[in-house]
């Protein structure tokens, strides 16, 4: 899960973390409001929406007068911003964050994720703030730094120490870093974050820290326990489709291809979309049924993946472990009578009750085209996308 910069840099402050001043608008009228509120004489006007490279995209702009900052709302307000992390259709603009304008001398960034390798959380800072990481990552990586933090010692003073240091802070700011980088992760901790990312954190012409980006990302399966960051949730920055396979206990993603993929397991998933790829194929989606899949949730898979105008033809994929075959083709010979199936279907499984689950299939009179191996599949539907 994700959430605008405002409300994360309303986290960051809750745990210690210096951000400017700033009010959330809906409306043309709640900028200037909310300018006037401020009361400048310089104001930040930013989109808020679930991506980066925002400005790049025009949608952050610096005001210098009231007039400015409604003029410049107007133009944000509503438009379709389009970044490199929206893709071609862009993102439209429904919330803006009105700030202060910052005193801007150093640029630095800071995130901190978990590192499965280490079983630790890693700590990445640079001395290049306000770029795309993966710029520096790939033009000039001796600018990153990393440490990784055990999680039962904690962040120590000579790690962020260690970190300021390495990124070129000097001085009384290193001190301001090192308690900086400690409420970070505390606050990456007790959210249960999968990630916060500050960039850029400025350094202003006194030496002071302090974050003008937010971004975070949330562990799902640890919501439960925070109701006030499930309140922070915008649907309207998520995918419908996504939405709606949560209702259903689905794992969905959409993508940019024609061939839609109903699986169980994620690994499987993820073998099953690589495989449409190597025969020449492009999956429309991820979908993860689970291991206790119903004849009702394969119906509404069905109907989720049927809603993506650009599916030509759909693949189901199934390895009967905890899962039944027979089930699975039960709830495959349900949804494509209750969608009024009208692409092409090709079915693979395996494992327990596979024999009963493919005569169900043979015998159902639906015209579902079988296969063996999830080469053999993945060729099928290849081939019936294009109509051969």
């Amino acid at each position: 899960m994700k959430i605008h910069e405002y409300q994360g840099k309303e986290i960051l402050r809750q745990f210690g973390v210096p951000v400017p001043r700033g009010i959330a608008a809906f409306t043309v009228q709640e900028a200037v409001e909310a300018a006037q509120k401020l009361g400048g004489p310089v104001w930040v006007v930013k989109a808020q929406i679930h991506a980066g490279g925002r400005g790049k995209g025009g949608g952050v702009k610096v005001a210098k007068s009231i007039d400015q900052v409604r003029e410049l709302a107007g133009q944000i307000l509503g438009m379709q911003l389009v970044t490199h992390q929206t893709g071609p259709q862009g993102q439209k603009v429904r919330r803006l964050y009105i700030e202060d304008g910052a005193d801007i001398q150093k640029e630095y960034y800071v995130s901190v994720v978990t590192d499965r390798a280490t079983q630790k959380v890693a700590i990445i800072a640079s001395s290049e703030g306000g770029m795309d990481i993966e710029e520096v990552a790939a033009h000039t990586p001796d600018k990153i730094v990393k440490i990784f933090v055990d999680p039962l010692t904690g962040l120590t003073d000579a790690q962020a120490r260690q970190l300021a240091e390495g990124i070129g802070m000097t001085g009384h700011t290193v001190d301001q870093a090192v308690t900086l980088l400690q409420n970070l992760y505390r606050c990456y901790m007790e959210t249960d974050a999968s990630l916060v990312e500050i960039n850029p954190l400025n350094r202003d012409s006194q030496g002071n820290l302090i974050a003008l980006d937010a971004k975070f990302n949330f562990d799902s399966n640890a919501l439960f326990r925070h109701p006030e960051i499930v309140a922070l949730r915008d649907l309207d920055e998520e995918d419908p489709a996504e939405i709606e396979a949560s209702k259903f206990d689905l794992a969905y993603i959409s993508l940019d291809g024609n061939i839609g993929c109903l699986v169980n397991g994620a690994g499987l998933a993820m073998a099953t979309m690589d495989t449409i790829k190597l025969f020449g194929g492009e999956p429309a989606n991820f979908l993860d049924v689970g291991g206790g899949a119903t004849a009702e949730k394969v119906t509404e898979a069905f109907k989720i993946m049927l809603k993506n105008p650009n599916v030509k033809a759909i693949l189901v994929n199934i390895f009967g472990g905890i899962m039944r075959c027979d089930v699975i083709a039960t709830g495959v010979i349900t949804a494509c009578k209750a969608v009024n199936l009208n692409v092409p279907l090709v079915v693979r499984m395996k494992g327990t009750n596979e024999d009963l689950g493919k005569k169900m299939l043979a015998e159902s009179g639906l015209p579902i085209i079988s296969a063996d191996t999830m080469a053999e599949a993945a060729q099928k539907v290849v081939a019936a996308v294009a109509g051969r």
